[in-house]
């Protein structure tokens, strides 16, 4: 079994069992898959702030370049081999074609050095021309990969709905983005540097999991946090 190097802040990194399988969750909003070499992530939403300022947002579109840092620094921190990016990878159809050229010779790189799969997602593309393998969806390992979840599919990997948890303690109340999962559906805190985040409770994430079986870790600084669900609060 493939190992992930240990996480700033942890001698033994958490770890996430569904579907049979071990991952790894890191503060950035990735998951780890040891046993596939594998590193997930959803939401990227690269070139978000250009397509605001084309729409005349005047906002410095320094995103893209953030988040494919993040993407770097994720993918030597756990020696990946294969990046699965689980959809709206870009903020608008045309942001495979409106990359700078430095976070395009970046992005094209990793695209070469890795076995990389661009799943599908509402907002971007597909297929398109950056290289690796675009997909509506994929199956690995007993696990399936896509972008939008959905209840009643086992072993259920997604992204799209930028899930956060806001938590209650001795009258106060932290709110940061969450992994969020039962024993068939996963669902992973979007990734991109500009993007924002859904409240687990709100009515978007309504008859997707059994409450009874759900399961959160919260993004901190440099670790992630499990999170007693019934400390839960909307907001």
């Amino acid at each position: 079994m493939a190992q992930a190097q240990p996480l700033p802040g942890f001698e033994t990194p958490p770890t996430i069992w569904f579907a049979g399988e071990s991952f790894v969750p890191l503060p950035s909003g990735a998951l780890y898959w040891p046993d596939a070499e594998a590193l997930m992530v959803a939401d990227l939403h690269l070139e978000k702030l250009s397509s605001y300022a084309r729409s005349g947002q005047l906002l410095p579109p320094y995103d893209t370049g953030m988040t494919l840092a993040r993407l770097e620094r994720d993918i030597a921190l756990c020696g990946a081999r294969r990046v699965f990016a689980l959809g709206d990878s870009f903020h608008r159809d045309e942001g495979t074609t409106t990359l700078l050229p430095h976070d395009r010779a970046r992005l094209a790189r990793l695209v070469e050095k890795l076995e990389w799969v661009w799943v599908a997602g509402n907002h971007d593309p597909s297929p398109h021309a950056l290289g690796g393998l675009c997909c509506s969806q994929m199956a690995v390992s007993g696990c399936s990969l896509r972008h939008e979840p959905m209840h009643g599919i086992p072993g259920l990997i997604a992204g799209h709905l930028h899930p956060a948890a806001r938590v209650a303690m001795n009258g106060k109340s932290s709110r940061r983005p969450c992994f969020v999962w039962d024993e068939h559906l996963m669902i992973l805190p979007a990734y991109g540097a500009s993007t924002g985040s859904l409240n687990v409770l709100s009515p978007a994430f309504a008859g997707l999991f059994n409450r009874t079986r759900l399961q959160v870790m919260m993004l901190g600084r440099d670790r992630v946090y499990p999170v007693a669900t019934q400390r839960l609060v909307l907001g």
